[in-house]
């Protein structure tokens, strides 16, 4: 029984490409305030659920509701769904011929309708949230990785989003840049931005997750509270893939 309180809901959820069968009956809810880390292997269908959850990619079979309505598949309506569900890519994504300020500005001018003075100040203040503040006139190749990428958060929170999918969102960074994109992701987290993170940073989802899911071979294998997960899992799979990462 799902409950009725589920800000999105997947239901038996399949994806294909070509002979690979990417995503096999995936059951999955996300509450709202809730930050779910999907853990896992590569090629296990992780980066796939995060992209069919915006229409990135369309499903095969099985249904997503978010706030109890299917996804649309075109148009306005899709466009819509797409400023609800924040999306924070690996490599960043950001216009490259615009501004810092210009990139986190556009969405709520174009889709929300803002004005122009309003959608700046409120991209100041969410530049400074991430502490970025002071490279609001530089474009993106003028920055670090580690700014792009904070960059890249403050332009999916300028739409205010109801959720916002993080699809590793550290793995293109040097170390000592992931730290800081972690912090602010524990900081959101903290102020309950409904989020769902595909990552390999068990400390993150240790740290910040109320659920991590577990997935292999395009199956949610289980889904516990981090505690749970870490200290016993269920599946032999999931104990060999901690065993793996963690001691390592």
């Amino acid at each position: 029984m799902v409950r009725e309180s589920a800000l999105l809901q997947m239901e038996r959820v399949n994806k294909r490409f070509g002979e690979l069968h990417v995503l096999q009956d995936v059951d999955l809810r996300v509450d709202a305030g809730e930050v779910v880390v999907v853990l896992g292997p590569s090629g296990s269908g992780k980066s796939t659920l995060c992209r069919t959850i915006n229409r990135l990619e369309p499903i095969d079979s099985g249904t997503i509701l978010l706030d109890g309505k299917p996804l649309p598949s075109e148009g306005r309506a899709l466009a819509r769904l797409r400023s609800d569900v924040g999306m924070v890519f690996q490599q960043f994504n950001l216009f490259a011929h615009l501004s810092v300020l210009d990139n986190v500005t556009l969405g709520p001018v174009k889709v929300r309708g803002l004005s122009r003075a309003e959608a700046e100040r409120r991209a100041r203040e969410l530049l400074r949230r991430v502490g970025v503040e002071d490279q609001a006139g530089k474009l993106p190749a003028q920055l670090s990785g580690g700014q792009q990428q904070r960059v890249a958060i403050a332009r999916a929170l300028a739409m205010d989003p109801k959720l916002i999918l993080f699809d590793e969102p550290t793995s293109a960074l040097d170390p000592e840049m992931i730290t800081e994109v972690l912090d602010v992701m524990r900081d959101l987290a903290a102020a309950g931005m409904t989020m769902m993170v595909v990552s390999h940073e068990m400390g993150f989802a240790r740290s910040a997750a109320n659920r991590v899911v577990f997935m292999d071979g395009g199956r949610v294998l289980e889904q516990a509270a981090p505690e749970q997960f870490f200290a016993d899992p269920t599946t032999e799979r999931a104990k060999d893939f901690l065993s793996k990462v963690l001691n390592h």
